[in-house]
């Protein structure tokens, strides 16, 4: 933002007057009244470079598709090319100055845009800054566009580009989940629905079972990535194709499926789709379904590490700073915390995107900038909060394993696996009894002569109480059993009926 500060300048005059332009600035007249007039989010579009590449891509397919159809003669198409090549990769990304936030239904973007790639290119061919009489933003960069097709088309093949990313963080937080599954997987402890006790499981299938929603979900991203392909280009104002030459609208999607690399097709019907963002509900609604889903696993980290003397202290979570500044040695699940903050901030970006799409009038959207905005910020910090919840958190968990076994020999849940055998109602006086004096429940089936010892011992195997072996048939042990088992009363609730508690 220096180049505000130049005292060199160029006077650029619009429809409106003139303004003084820093000389060094590749910015013109129009992007300095739209960044004087949205002082708001004081964040520039240059945040999402994935943006400005993608705009980048949107004007060499124009410049491209204008020489091909003789609408633009050679020596302005390749200078106009070759700026919008330097910018794709990463050169003048500090000249797109324009807040995120702005009127005008992305005017002021597309035209930092065309201001930018036409002084670049009149650089390249040896002309000053401004000297539109040879290349003009309006009449050159701007050649059979408008804002209503380029900003919309830019719009989504930046969400292309950087959902890329955040489907390689998802895929290797996925993995991490997978790998610490496979560490505790002879680990057995008390699940739980409702936080009440439930039935045996291992800690390595709680954490495996992160690794699959989240491997789920990156096949939801994909499908909500595939609604992008559909692009307006041509349709410039309002859908009708006005100023747009013949062959212009065929040319341009051509080039830009070759230059982006992506499966892009012209829309149907370009009224509708100029006027239409009902696209991005669904791909917001996708990135919503992450985030919830992250919020959820970082709560259940920080149940489970909770603690770590009072609470469930099943697992510890590594130490990343000091949790207190009056209590010493206190250490929080900062991680968790903040992960779940990015799902809160990308749940309300959703809110934001649904009320803006709403709000789109007659044959065009007015909020668009909103929309990329919010689209734009959810999957940057999506993709952050992956790479800081594996790497900072994930990867270091270790699992409690002495407090765990102490917890499932003294846990009543094992009662389920031994239901089927001594029945129910049998069961259920051993629980409300082992409950109340702390005692084990293999203790009290033994002593009363339930079961011998190594009946005992060949149902409540580990693997069998997580479902990880074939089950014993229980006529079997029933049969083998050397006392007469009570009779379920047939008031009784039914195994069934107990496991859905």
């Amino acid at each position: 933002m220096s180049d505000f500060l130049s005292a060199q300048t160029r006077t650029e005059t619009d429809s409106i007057g003139s303004v003084e332009i820093p000389a060094s600035a590749y910015w013109g007249v129009h992007t300095a009244r739209a960044h004087e007039n949205f002082p708001i989010a004081r964040r520039p579009i240059s945040v999402y470079p994935d943006f400005i590449r993608a705009f980048a891509c949107v004007k060499q397919a124009a410049a491209r598709a204008n020489l091909e159809i003789g609408a633009l003669d050679e020596q302005r198409a390749t200078l106009i090319d070759r700026a919008c090549e330097e910018i794709k990769t990463g050169m003048l990304h500090d000249q797109f100055v324009v807040g995120v936030i702005q009127g005008g239904a992305g005017t002021s973007t597309n035209m930092n845009a065309n201001e930018v790639i036409t002084n670049r290119a009149l650089e390249l061919a040896g002309h000053a800054k401004g000297d539109y009489a040879f290349i003009n933003p309006n009449d050159h960069t701007n050649h059979s566009q408008s804002t209503n097709d380029t900003y919309p088309t830019a719009i989504k093949i930046a969400l292309a580009f950087s959902l890329g990313s955040l489907l390689d963080e998802l895929g290797l937080l996925a993995e991490s989940f997978a790998a610490k599954g496979r560490e505790f997987s002879h680990i057995i402890k008390v699940g739980r629905t409702q936080l009440q006790d439930a039935v045996p499981m291992t800690l390595g299938q709680e954490f495996n079972a992160f690794a699959v929603t989240l491997r789920e979900d990156i096949e939801r991203l994909r499908e909500a990535v595939s609604l992008l392909r559909e692009v307006n280009m041509g349709a410039t104002a309002i859908g009708t194709g006005i100023n747009a030459p013949r062959g212009y609208k065929e040319a341009v999607v051509k080039h830009l499926r070759e230059i982006t690399e992506l499966e892009l097709v012209t829309a149907g019907d370009l009224v509708e789709s100029t006027s239409d963002t009902g696209v991005f509900i669904t791909f917001s609604g996708a990135l919503k379904r992450s985030a919830l889903k992250l919020s959820k696993i970082s709560n259940d980290l920080r149940l489970l590490s909770s603690g770590p003397q009072a609470g469930l202290g099943e697992i510890t979570l590594p130490a990343r700073q000091a949790g207190s500044s009056i209590m010493p040695g206190k250490v929080n699940p900062v991680i968790p915390e903040a992960v779940t903050q990015v799902a809160y901030s990308v749940a309300g970006a959703d809110v934001t995107v649904s009320m803006a799409v709403e709000a789109g009038q007659l044959q065009l959207n007015a909020f668009e900038p909103v929309i990329a905005h919010s689209l734009f910020q959810s999957i940057t910090w999506l993709e952050r909060a992956c790479r800081t919840l594996r790497v900072n958190c994930v990867d270091g968990i270790a699992a409690n394993e002495a407090r765990l076994e102490d917890t499932v020999s003294r846990s009543v849940t094992v009662i389920t696996a031994l239901a089927p055998v001594i029945g129910y109602a049998e069961a259920a006086k051993l629980a409300k009894e082992a409950l109340a004096t702390n005692a084990k429940v293999s203790e009290l089936v033994t002593s009363r002569g339930l079961l011998d010892q190594a009946q005992l011992d060949e149902i409540l195997k580990p693997s069998k109480l997580a479902g990880l072996a074939p089950e014993t048939d229980v006529i079997d042990v029933i049969t083998d059993a050397a006392v007469t088992l009570p009779e379920t009363s047939p008031d009784a609730p039914s195994a069934t009926a107990g496991d859905a508690q």
